[in-house]
């Protein structure tokens, strides 16, 4: 596979949309497809907020699981090669469809995490958020007014946070560089991301293994795995 190399700094406004298969990389278990958690594991049990108000431990055991297994996880050079274009460049961002904090671990600062994140807490009677980053097993189930924290995530039948969606719309929109890393393609709004940001007049560049709902939407496609096709995409680094 030949990679034509960028220069990041030809570009005033870079934006990394990352997916699943981000993270896949680093040994983290997808939702979907080849592998994917949800053929071994009913959604409707474990990642839904009815589960989660008919057995509120049976859903916080099976996330508190996740947490321990994702910190067994490293970054791999593909998350530091963003972190390292974001520290070194004026106006980077990251897009991520993930909910582990692997762009956080990395280094990278500038994350808009579209499903939330494994590591906040939500009190859904008070609408209050709290970080929870001490280690795999959650600090407190409970708020101190007595109701149980849910995970800060997007579960089947949630809603997307508007405001969230709201910033990524904003920032896509002004990309002239738009890199789709490891992601289908297939969750909407995210899915309409690649013609927003060729909307916009951005270099549109994915790279995934396989193809995705979206490739036609691309410029620039490379087979292959996000560590290595980002290493010679910005050999700069």
């Amino acid at each position: 596979m030949e990679v034509e190399t960028l220069n990041p700094y030809d570009y005033s406004h870079i934006v990394f949309f990352t997916g699943a298969g981000m993270s896949a990389e680093s040994g983290v278990p997808t939702y979907r497809g080849r592998g994917g958690i949800w053929h071994k594991y009913k959604w409707e049990e474990y990642a839904c907020q009815e589960a989660f108000e008919s057995d509120p431990e049976k859903v916080l055991d099976f996330h508190e699981l996740r947490r321990i297994e994702a910190l067994k996880c490293k970054p791999h050079v593909g998350h530091e090669i963003i972190a390292e274009i974001e520290k070194n460049h004026p106006d980077v961002q990251v897009i991520t469809q993930n909910i582990d904090g692997m762009h956080q671990r990395s280094g990278s600062k500038n994350v808009i995490e579209l499903h939330g994140s494994a590591w906040r807490m939500r009190c859904s009677s008070e609408g209050t958020v709290r970080e929870d980053l001490k280690n795999g097993t959650y600090s407190n189930r409970k708020c101190e007014c007595g109701s149980w924290l849910r995970p800060d995530i997007i579960w089947f039948s949630d809603y997307l946070d508007p405001a969230v969606t709201a910033k990524a719309d904003k920032i896509i929109s002004k990309a002239n560089l738009f890199i789709s890393i490891g992601t289908s393609g297939v969750v909407w709004p995210a899915a309409g991301y690649p013609q927003m940001a060729r909307s916009a007049g951005a270099l549109c560049v994915e790279i995934n293994p396989e193809p995705s709902e979206q490739s036609d939407m691309y410029d620039i496609i490379y087979r292959g795995k996000a560590s290595e096709v980002l290493g010679e995409l910005f050999q700069v680094f």
